[in-house]
């Protein structure tokens, strides 16, 4: 099994891949594409290769059986991943991927909150790496709201000509209501802190993480196109255009359906769910460094303040839940050498070595003796 180090640089490579879905997302629907008509359509692709996949995975080997408890579960899941993709790309088509990024950052504290009322988690404060998560929850929080609310002094100025080779406005419109835009992407953090939470339960109980996704994938491309036909008019907003539509809508069913979906479930199987929720306030980070990398964004202090408590906290909460998994094992390895009874344990000299001794220290006696 992969150790907390290796899941965490995969879990960070997610979240910056998961950066460049929020600016292609944000371009193809500044290209007129509908917000509903993308989910669906990306969830279908996914869906095309993620059935022969599973077919093949599974043709050889055994899979836990399905029951309706599991299957209505999953619908759940469904219907709250399809949910979350929507009010996601409505918020963004409301706000800007730097505003969704900073919202998800909700999702720590929400997910904490669901965590510790549903009992995966335990607060207790005596305990120092319990200590540690809590802490460092808040602190990455705060980074990350005073990352996105404080700008101050700006240290490294846009390039004019730089912004013009790649213009702003995929990003950013004037006619943006951000107030909107907050509230839907606040919502989906919610949203998807209930669904690690229940996507915990499901793959703790059927731990077969290409399989669920399949079927969750089969679900939302259902409900998607369900809620898409009501509400999209006409079927002009069902063709595609050779472009960055195209392009966004094969990132995010290759990336975000499949790809870390699938992480997510094998990381909530093995960690549970606040240690996935804790990476979200690196994707503002990461947001940060590819603005000013690459789109010529200027650089303030007070964003680089934020980011840095927001590395800060991210790893206390790192190192809290390390010092966990040894107390754990720690206690593991005293539990077990506990569980054997003094009376039952075994002599630590067989019974006829017993009596041989016996018999030998009888002899000397009476030769002592005679």
């Amino acid at each position: 099994m992969l150790g907390l180090k290796s899941v965490t640089v995969i879990m960070v490579m997610v979240e910056f891949l998961d950066v460049g879905l929020n600016i292609l997302s944000k371009a193809a629907m500044k290209k007129g594409m509908s917000d509903f008509v993308f989910v669906v359509y990306a969830n279908a692709l996914a869906l095309f290769v993620l059935l022969p996949s599973s077919f093949f995975f599974y043709r050889r080997r055994t899979y836990p059986p399905l029951s309706w408890s599991f299957i209505c579960k999953l619908f759940l899941v469904s219907f709250m991943s399809s949910s979350a993709q929507l009010l996601r790309f409505i918020g963004i088509n409301y706000s800007s991927p730097t505003m969704a990024s900073a919202m998800i950052d909700l999702m720590p504290a929400f997910t904490f909150i669901l965590a510790v009322i549903t009992g995966m988690e335990i607060l207790d404060l005596r305990i120092t790496s319990r200590q540690a998560k809590c802490i460092g929850t808040v602190v990455s929080i705060s980074g990350a709201l005073m990352l996105t609310l404080y700008k101050g002094l700006p240290l490294i100025r846009a390039d004019a000509s730089h912004n013009k080779l790649i213009s702003l406005q995929l990003l950013l419109s004037s006619q943006t209501n951000w107030f909107i835009g907050g509230i839907v992407l606040a919502f989906q953090s919610f949203l998807l802190a209930m669904m690690h939470i229940t996507e915990t339960w499901v793959i703790r109980d059927y731990p077969a993480v290409l399989m669920v996704t399949t079927i969750r994938c089969i679900f939302v491309t259902i409900q998607s196109a369900a809620i898409s036909l009501i509400t999209v008019k006409g079927l002009n907003a069902w063709k595609l255009k050779p472009d960055i539509e195209l392009i966004a809508i094969g990132y995010n069913a290759t990336f975000e359906v499949m790809l870390r979906a699938g992480i997510h479930l094998w990381a909530l199987n093995i960690k549970g769910p606040v240690y996935v929720a804790m990476f979200k306030p690196l994707g503002l980070v990461m947001a940060l460094f590819v603005g000013v990398a690459f789109l010529g964004d200027t650089l303030y202090l007070g964003r680089l303040l934020g980011a840095a408590i927001t590395v800060v906290g991210f790893y206390a909460v790192i190192w809290g839940k390390a010092q966990e998994e040894k107390e754990k094992a720690q206690n593991d390895q005293t539990g077990s050498f506990e569980s054997f009874p003094q009376s039952e344990a075994e002599p630590l000299l067989p019974k006829h070595c017993k009596q041989g001794t016996e018999e030998k220290s009888l002899a000397r006696h009476q030769l002592s003796r005679s």
